[in-house]
């Protein structure tokens, strides 16, 4: 019987592994099918670097959105990860035993707040903010950029404790056994060691602010305009397809999908990218 149980354990396993590599593998087909012949169409060198989207004219092009994703996802790496590691650090070695379970509940929560509520906080509280303090109208780079440093928070704060509580804890008494101080032996000690952690949680956090939508759409502004400033409006590539996809037809269509082709391919060389470092270390 126990023979027939794990026989019938593997097969369903088996199914189940299968039935997620079928179905990345037809959206995979369905993206680059639709997608590449209107990224032939339009002709790559137009499509990847115009810098005019103007579908009535069909003019597709998409380095205004390229840019504008890279300088949101990189504003909010800037400003998540640094606060995200060093929460991880202060919960796992600094925090009272009193204060960890609500601020690991209150961590926990943020993770599970929709991204519409997000987006109005922002929409209430940074855009009104930047305008008033900074410049600008308060929707554009740097507020999608400091709200999606809060979206990540939740996933790099988890995925770094957990980093950094798997290192041996003879690493951290080792290096008081050598003379460091407390903070010296988790800053350069501790945390070396839990490098590949830490580098998990970001591309987690990436990925995250990479893929994210409806709080973007809320406060960036959606100017399909290349950025001149932290201030200036912009328009990302996710939110470019989901303003446009429900009324979009013909080679509109199929150049919204080319744009999804784009954005896969982008997350799929942070993937390469991650895994090559993993087998550099």
């Amino acid at each position: 019987m126990n023979h027939k149980s794990e026989k019938v354990m593997q097969a369903v396993f088996f199914l189940t592994a299968c039935i997620s590599i079928v179905s990345v593998l037809l959206i995979c087909i369905f993206l680059f099918s639709n997608g590449l012949p209107a990224i032939k169409e339009i002709g790559i060198i137009k499509f990847l670097f115009g810098e005019v989207w103007r579908p009535s004219s069909n003019e597709f092009g998409i380095l205004p959105m390229i840019v504008g994703s890279l300088y949101v996802t990189l504003g909010a790496l800037v400003i998540g990860v640094p606060i995200g590691i060093l929460t991880a650090v202060f919960m796992a070695y600094f925090c009272p035993n009193k204060l960890y379970k609500p601020l690991k509940a209150g961590i926990n929560l943020m993770a599970g707040i929709p991204s519409v509520v997000y987006g109005f906080f922002g929409l209430v509280v940074l855009v009104p903010f930047v305008r008033d303090y900074i410049g600008g109208y308060g929707m554009g780079v740097l507020t999608a950029a400091i709200l999606l440093g809060i979206m990540i928070l939740p996933t790099i704060v988890s995925v770094s404790e957990t980093a950094i509580r798997a290192v041996p804890h003879h690493y951290y008494e080792g290096g008081l056994a050598l003379g460091a101080s407390h903070e010296r032996s988790i800053f350069f000690v501790v945390l070396p060691a839990a490098k590949r952690g830490l580098l998990a949680a970001i591309i987690l956090g990436l990925g995250r602010a990479v893929g994210e939508t409806m709080a973007v759409i809320m406060v960036a502004g959606n100017q399909a305009i290349l950025p001149k400033a932290l201030t200036s409006g912009v328009r990302t590539l996710t939110t470019n397809i989901v303003m446009e996809m429900g009324y979009s037809t013909g080679l509109h269509r199929e150049a919204l999908i080319g744009t999804a082709v784009v954005l896969f391919i982008f997350v799929l060389i942070i993937n390469i990218c991650f895994s090559l470092l993993h087998k550099e270390e």
